[in-house]
C-alpha cells in the first residue's frame, strides 16, 4: 500500500509539473497552428475539401502530439537529473521502481491529456464513435512514445540523443510494416545468399516493435468509420510494449550509480 502511495504521489507531481510549466497551452497553441494549416488545404483543394482538411489535421496533430510528448518528457528528466531532485527524492528511501512507475504514470495521463486535445476538434466531421476510436488509439501510441521517452532519457541523460533513438524508433515502427511487404517480393532477388537473413531480421524486428502505422489510421478520418475491433490489436500490442521498455528502463535505472 505504502507504494502505491508513493506511485500516485510521484505521478501526481508530475502531472502538476506538466500544467505549472504550461505545457497544455502549448500544445493548445501548436494544435491551432495545425487547425490553420488545415484552413488552407480546404482553400486550395479542389475535390472533398472537407475530407483532406481533416486528413491533413489527424495526420499533422498525431505528430505534433507525438513530438510535444517526446521532448517534454527528455527534457523534463534531464532538468531533474541536473538539478539534483533525483537524489533528494531517492535520499527519502523510496524505491527506484516507484520513482520510474510514478514518472511514467504521470507522463501517460499528460498523454492522454494531448490525445484527448488532438480529437477533440475531429468531432465536427466525423461521428463520435470513430472519435472515441481514434483518441483511443492515439492515447495508445502515446503511452508507448512515454516508456519510450523515459527508457531513452534513464540510459542517456541528455536530450539529444534520448531525442534520436525516440525519432528512429519511431520511424522505424512507422514504417515497419512496409518493409516486411518489401522483404517478401521477389524483385530483391536472393541477394548473394542474404535474403533468408534479411528476411529473419526483417521479421524479427516485427515481433518486437509495434506497428504504429496501425495507431491512429488517417484514413479512419477520411472514410468517417472504423472497426472498433481493431482496439484489440492495439491494445495488445501497447502493453508488451510497454512492459518490454519499462523493464529495460528499470534494468538500466537500477545498475546506474546515483
Amino acid at each position: 500500500m505504502r507504494t502505491h502511495s508513493h506511485i500516485l504521489t510521484i505521478a501526481r507531481v508530475t502531472l502538476l509539473e506538466a500544467w505549472r510549466t504550461r505545457l497544455p497551452l502549448l500544445a493548445a497553441a501548436v494544435l491551432g497552428f495545425v487547425w490553420a494549416g488545415s484552413l488552407f488545404i480546404h482553400g486550395i483543394a479542389i475535390t472533398e475539401s472537407e475530407r483532406m482538411q481533416w486528413s491533413f489535421f489527424a495526420a499533422s496533430a498525431r505528430l505534433a502530439s507525438v513530438f510535444i510528448l517526446a521532448l517534454y518528457i527528455t527534457s523534463s528528466m534531464v532538468r531533474e537529473f541536473n538539478e539534483k531532485g533525483l537524489e533528494l527524492v531517492l535520499a527519502l528511501d523510496l524505491p527506484r521502481s516507484s520513482y520510474l512507475l510514478g514518472k511514467l504514470g504521470g507522463f501517460i495521463g499528460v498523454a492522454f491529456l494531448l490525445a484527448l486535445m488532438a480529437a477533440l476538434p475531429l468531432v465536427a466531421f466525423v461521428p463520435a464513435d470513430v472519435g472515441a476510436v481514434w483518441a483511443t488509439s492515439l492515447f495508445l501510441e502515446l503511452a508507448i512514445v512515454s516508456a519510450l521517452s523515459v527508457f531513452c532519457i534513464v540510459s542517456f541523460n541528455h536530450v539529444l540523443p534520448a531525442f534520436t533513438l525516440i525519432l528512429g524508433f519511431y520511424l522505424l515502427a512507422r514504417t515497419i510494416t512496409a518493409m516486411r511487404l518489401m522483404s517478401e517480393t521477389p524483385l530483391l532477388g536472393e541477394m548473394g545468399g542474404a535474403r533468408p537473413l534479411l528476411d529473419f531480421g526483417v521479421d524479427a524486428l516485427a515481433y518486437i516493435v509495434p506497428a504504429l502505422d496501425r495507431f491512429a489510421a488517417t484514413e479512419w478520418i477520411a472514410a468517417k468509420s472504423v472497426d472498433a475491433d481493431v482496439l484489440g490489436l492495439i491494445v495488445l500490442q501497447t502493453g508488451v510494449a510497454v512492459a518490454l521498455l519499462l523493464s529495460a528502463a528499470l534494468f538500466d535505472f537500477y545498475r546506474r550509480e546515483i
